[in-house]
């Protein structure tokens, strides 16, 4: 929905693999609103395993202000694209994770970590900022909700809790700060008074909330 709001004012940008465009583009209508954009929105690619200068400046020749690097993180694609899709997309182009870095600094970012694959623990080990997935505390979360049948696991998020859990497997090693993003509105670390909400905390953790700032 924030793609749909964000065309109502000025031209925009979106940054996403050619496999996530396409899925944008021709697997789900509602978002055919953005080919009314008046400035058109102005697609670019990434690579699931890019390193791409970045500038703030309207100046294309100026140098890069930060470099975006991006990875694969091992997740699927949604529900509503079509079989014909999922056969044909790359599956390292479904869900990508940014590292991002500028004057000595790194920021990792990972708002739905599907946990499948390694890679995400090196990025967070070297990073000075993580942003990851704090989106269930369990795995059966939603199912207890009745909103769903599924898992967190089977909608591309690793949940919190559990020995297969992000608490258990974030590197021990981190030096960074580790602040929780994409916090879904039945997870019970939002309760401050939960025995969860300790948990995150005497783990090292942060809950992210609205107009957080962040200084390097």
């Amino acid at each position: 929905m924030g793609l749909l709001h964000l065309r109502e004012f000025q031209s925009f940008f979106v940054f996403a693999s050619a496999a996530v465009q396409r899925a944008l583009r021709s697997e789900n209508r509602i978002f055919k609103v953005l080919e009314r954009a008046d400035p058109l929105v102005q697609w670019q690619v990434l690579s699931s395993k890019g390193r791409l200068g970045c500038h703030l400046s309207e100046s294309p020749g100026e140098s890069p202000t930060f470099v975006c690097n991006t990875i694969p993180l091992g997740g699927d694609y949604p529900d509503y694209v079509s079989d014909e899709f999922r056969r044909t997309a790359p599956a390292e182009d479904a869900t990508l994770g940014f590292l991002f870095e500028c004057a000595g600094k790194k920021i990792f970012f990972a708002p739905s970590l599907a946990g499948h694959t390694a890679e995400w623990q090196k990025l967070a080990t070297s990073a000075d900022v993580v942003l990851i997935d704090g989106t269930f505390w369990s795995n059966e979360e939603l199912q207890r909700t009745g909103r769903t049948s599924k898992t967190a696991r089977e909608i591309g998020h690793v949940p919190l809790s559990g020995a297969d859990g992000l608490l258990a497997h974030f590197p021990a090693d981190a030096k960074g700060r580790k602040i929780l993003v994409h916090v879904n509105n039945t997870n019970p670390i939002l309760d401050e008074d939960s025995l969860e909400h300790r948990a995150v905390l005497e783990a090292g953790f942060e809950i992210a909330y609205d107009g957080m700032d962040i200084s390097l």
